[in-house]
């Protein structure tokens, strides 16, 4: 079995490469003409019965001059990119590059492409991509969704540059489409140049590695009453920027027999001469838990990674209140991320959701253990799951016992019309919603 998915493998990979060789080294025209060559070469076999072998050797000779006039283009050239720090799924958005020249003639009718990292995965990520694939596709249901290429990372548009002298540098602006989140990588700039004919283009290959962090797609929301309500917090984190205790400061009182010397404040008792301490109030505010599922089999899973863009959104909604966030999720290890109101900025939050990666290796009682370990603290949960099986209308009922308030969002394949069992939610339905992929916006819109 390894053996044949190991020649499909290299057969795709072959193909792949050849495809990306041919658009970057003919130009249209040229393509049109490497397709004539190959039509008549087919047509020519017969060349009793037809003439299309004349054909063939006309434009078979034309692409030959044209690849050996192509291939020398010795410029020389210095380029500078100016990348965004961030980039963010779906969202196409434009940098500068500037270019110069170090040939002493003008240089004229470049093109400009960028080289990003090799996508190909390897031969395991790709055998595990392909099964799990072949084991849940349905070809019988005609409106299934064409599924784009999970290792691609990006749509970069090819840029015309103006013509280039030594002294007097071109700057281009770039088109980039991310296609997922995570980190691309930037290998080089390529600067192209067609021979004469039109027909091949050279190509001097300029090294400028760089990377910028993808951040994961957000949805609109409506305004939304999360759920939830003022809670005391012990040592007044929500106004905290550091370590330690950091309730609301309210006025100075005397000194009583007991009180911590942290909190006396020196410049009083230099006025006074006898000793003043700061008096601090407990606070109370709203905290939520936004509990992001990771648990899922399947690699490359688009469920996991609508899953990813559902908490984005919600983190930058709640992060515009005047409430405190914790990110709750499983990787190699349980993590827990408290943002807002001093502690952090959504930004942060979003970089912490474009490296989540789909947990393979350990239980779903982690996350359980984690949820329930924090709930004390918390106000509400929101919780965006990528099943509703029992163990996670397990986590749900305990949550519930516990007298927490809960939005229950769960993540389901296109076509998946089959109502969900309410299960813990029975007493509260309206805060349970299945999200279909394709539709999840349109879903999200209709959240109270």
């Amino acid at each position: 079995m390894n053996f044949g998915l190991k020649l499909i493998y290299r057969a795709e990979r072959l193909f792949s490469w050849s495809k990306y060789w041919t658009l970057r080294r003919f130009t249209r025209p040229g393509q049109a003409v490497l397709g004539a060559v190959m039509a008549a070469a087919f047509m020519g076999l017969d060349t009793e019965s037809s003439v299309g072998y004349q054909a063939f050797t006309l434009l078979l000779a034309l692409l030959l001059v044209a690849v050996l006039s192509g291939f020398y283009f010795r410029a020389r050239f210095t380029v500078e990119r100016g990348l965004p720090r961030f980039g963010t799924v779906g969202q196409t958005l434009s940098y500068r590059i500037a270019v110069q020249s170090r040939m002493p003639h003008p240089q004229s009718g470049l093109a400009l492409i960028e080289d990003l990292a090799d996508p190909r995965p390897s031969f395991q990520v790709w055998r595990d991509f392909k099964l799990d694939e072949t084991k849940h596709v349905r070809p019988f249901r005609l409106h299934q969704r064409h599924r784009r290429n999970p290792f691609k990372f990006a749509t970069v548009k090819e840029v015309a540059v103006p013509s280039l002298t030594t002294d007097q540098p071109a700057e281009v602006a770039v088109e980039f489409t991310p296609l997922r989140r995570g980190i691309v990588h930037f290998t080089g700039v390529t600067l192209a140049r067609a021979d004469p004919l039109g027909l091949f283009r050279a190509l001097r290959i300029i090294p400028l590695p760089q990377s910028m962090l993808i951040l994961p797609k957000r949805y609109g929301l409506p305004p939304l009453a999360l759920p939830g309500a003022l809670k005391y917090q012990p040592g007044g984190v929500a106004l905290a920027t550091n370590i330690g205790q950091s309730d609301e400061f309210v006025s100075l009182r005397d000194y009583r027999r007991g009180d911590p010397l942290r909190h006396i404040h020196w410049r009083s008792w230099a006025k006074t001469g006898k000793p003043i301490v700061k008096e601090f109030e407990d606070e109370f505010f709203v905290r939520h838990a936004l509990i992001l599922d990771t648990f899922t089999e399947r690699p490359h899973s688009e469920v996991f990674e609508e899953a990813v863009s559902v908490a984005a959104s919600f983190a930058c909604t709640i992060l515009t209140q005047e409430s405190l966030l914790d990110l709750l999720f499983v990787g190699p290890q349980a993590y827990c991320f408290t943002t807002g109101r001093g502690l952090a900025h959504a930004d942060q939050m979003l970089e912490i959701l474009a490296s989540v990666r789909p947990c393979h290796t350990q239980p779903f009682d982690l996350l359980e253990q984690l949820v329930l370990s924090h709930s004390n603290a918390v106000s509400g949960c929101i919780c965006v799951l990528l099943a509703w099986d029992e163990p996670r209308r397990q986590l749900v009922r305990k949550l519930k016992l516990l007298g927490l308030p809960v939005l229950v969002l769960v993540i389901r394949q296109t076509g998946e019309v089959r109502p969900l069992d309410p299960g813990p939610m029975r007493d509260e339905p309206e805060r349970l919603h299945a999200l279909e992929i394709g539709q999840i916006q349109e879903q999200l819109a209709n959240l109270r």
